[in-house]
């Protein structure tokens, strides 16, 4: 019998990358997907990809803004008018978010940031808790955190500081819904090769790539196998954890960017909207641009 065999899931940000590879894994380990992304062409690929597979009527596309709460709201009732309830709630959605040295950084962009990566989490945990109470049985939320969450080095500013604000959610949440039987659980990728990272250009960022002491390069299955462990009943004493999956990134000590006025987040300033189909914007800081 297949693990995931009866389970109901939703997916966000399931539309590339590291999503991607995770909603065909929950497929063919039985279960029902809700993808849900802002991005409409990704989500039109998934669901072909899906259906080639023979997945199709198991799979569904939902239009979703991860930081508006009606759009949250509406895929999980989706989920439940689709399927018939919901089990796991994979929040996954991201973007690389605001860049630059510190006083480089808008609000607006900083706020976004936030919105994205961690107003997400607080919606998605908000409204998939209360469809798992009320058709019982307990569920689990998933939800991608990142090393940068865990240790200074690994990212930019907003992102590592959403992340890690996204891991202390886990852990706070794990112990509400707990009695419920809805386990709370992470996990922190370490450099992933994803449209998310590389942009379309890999090669730009074998550096990256080739500083974890593990020799095979970080790709989206590696999340996958994880994330199919963590929601199934293998887990199911496992709660308020953040799993590291880098590659032994982390246990060297991280300084992925570069350090101090070297780091490639200094020399710039913008903001990354990932995959959305939203355009990045990007402006380059010359010596004596940034701000005193």
């Amino acid at each position: 019998m297949k693990r995931l065999a009866g389970k109901v899931a939703i997916v966000t940000g399931g539309a590339s990358g590291m999503g991607r590879a995770t909603v065909m894994r929950f497929l063919a380990d039985g279960a029902k997907v809700v993808v849900a992304d802002l991005n409409e062409k990704n989500g039109a690929e998934t669901e072909a990809v899906a259906k080639a597979q023979g997945h199709g009527e198991s799979i569904a596309f939902v239009r979703c803004d991860v930081a508006r709460e009606a759009d949250v709201a509406a895929t999980v009732a989706e989920a439940e008018k689709r399927f018939g309830r919901l089990d796991i709630a994979y929040l996954n959605a991201g973007v690389g978010g605001a860049f630059g040295p510190i006083a480089e950084i808008g609000v607006e962009d900083w706020d976004y940031t936030f919105a994205v990566l961690t107003r997400s989490v607080f919606l998605g945990m908000k409204h998939a808790s209360q469809a798992m109470k009320k058709h019982g049985g307990g569920g689990v939320i998933l939800v991608t955190a990142s090393i940068a969450g865990m240790v200074g080095g690994g990212g930019s500013h907003a992102y590592s500081a959403a992340k890690a604000a996204c891991i202390s959610l886990i852990e706070n949440v794990a112990v509400e819904l707990g009695s419920d039987r809805i386990r709370v659980v992470g996990i922190a990728p370490g450099v992933i090769s994803t449209p998310l990272v590389h942009r379309g250009r890999p090669e730009k960022y074998e550096k990256q790539f080739s500083q974890q002491p593990w020799p095979d390069r970080g790709e989206p299955d590696h999340i996958a196998d994880v994330a199919a462990f963590l929601v199934s009943d293998d887990a199911r004493f496992i709660t308020g954890e953040t799993v590291k999956v880098d590659g032994g990134l982390l246990a060297q000590g991280v300084a992925l960017w570069g350090t101090g006025r070297d780091n490639t987040f200094m020399k710039s300033a913008g903001v990354n909207r990932g995959s959305t189909g939203e355009a990045m914007v990007v402006r380059n800081l010359q010596p004596g641009d940034q701000k005193k």
